[in-house]
């Protein structure tokens, strides 16, 4: 014969009371909202780390690129005349641009260039250097946007241990140093570009 159970005993046995039944749906209400939270937090962080990475990139590129055009800098001859002339806003100059053909091919043209900013972004205008005299009026420039979003670019240039705001002289300045200026309460920040001309200038 079966024991009789104690009634508290008889009613665990035919499940769970209402009560209980609505405890554990506002436990489980409450660790999904926190899993939603969690979630969306995570998901926020990772875009804003993304695209973090992508202007540090834009940015990084930039650099380089700068670099190696004020680096490659062409000193001209003595029969050219300045070849760099630069003002606290933009910069004039001649170096190599790298090109590449249908097939796959890699060179360099020289290519008079012109660095500043238009409508809000930095911009590289470049025209193919020739060594002939144009009778005709001059092709339009083609216009190379590096970095969008930028207030103002900043130039100096230093000769003779000293920084100065504007470029004329016949040789190369020793460096340029180029700052990239954001719009007030743009999160974005890059150190000053400072580079130097290696090749050889004029006596």
């Amino acid at each position: 014969m079966r024991p009789l159970l104690p009634p508290c005993s008889r009613r665990r046995e035919a499940g769970f009371t209402l009560l209980e039944i609505l405890v554990a749906l506002v436990v489980l209400g409450i660790l999904l909202l926190t899993l939603s939270h969690g979630t969306r937090f995570g998901l926020a962080a990772f875009e804003r780390q993304n695209r973090m990475a992508e202007t540090a990139g834009r940015l990084d590129a930039v650099d380089r690129t700068l670099r190696r055009l004020i680096e490659q800098s062409d000193p001209g001859t003595v029969t050219d005349g300045r070849t760099l002339v630069g003002a606290p806003h933009g910069l004039v100059f001649r170096a190599p641009l790298p090109l590449h053909d249908a097939g796959g091919a890699d060179g360099e043209q020289m290519a008079n260039l012109r660095l500043g900013v238009d409508h809000h972004a930095l911009v590289l205008f470049s025209l193919p250097y020739r060594h002939v005299i144009l009778t005709g009026p001059a092709p339009p420039p083609n216009r190379t946007v590096l970095l969008d979003g930028v207030e103002a670019v900043d130039l100096s240039y230093w000769a003779d241990g000293t920084w100065r705001k504007s470029w004329d002289g016949a040789d190369l300045p020793e460096l340029v140093r180029i700052r990239i200026v954001f719009p007030e309460g743009d999160a974005r920040h890059w150190p000053d570009i400072v580079a130097a001309p290696l090749l050889h200038q004029p006596g």
